[in-house]
């Protein structure tokens, strides 16, 4: 499923017009990024919980010429998945 199948599921399920489905999907997308950004988490129970972890520093090798690298430290968005979620999938 892509964006677009998530917007016309969205608005087969809810009764709401495609675009304004689109408006909803987009919001919830820049709201879990904005958080996120912010160093927040997004708690959804049942659901999941996005959050954010930070990476040290590190070396690795150059895949093509075997040199050695510095890979520099970043924030990773994480996703942890809820109970009900798991519960569901299996």
């Amino acid at each position: 499923m892509n964006k677009q199948d998530l917007v016309n599921q969205v608005a087969d399920t809810s009764g709401l017009s495609k675009s304004d489905a689109s408006k909803a999907v987009e919001s919830v997308f820049d709201t879990i990024t904005s958080t996120l950004k912010s160093g927040g988490d997004v708690r959804l129970v049942g659901f999941g919980t996005f959050s954010v972890s930070q990476r040290k520093a590190s070396t690795g090798r150059n895949p093509r010429t075997g040199e050695p690298m510095t890979i520099p430290a970043s924030t990773q968005p994480k996703f942890k998945a809820g109970k009900a979620l798991k519960d569901a999938v299996n």
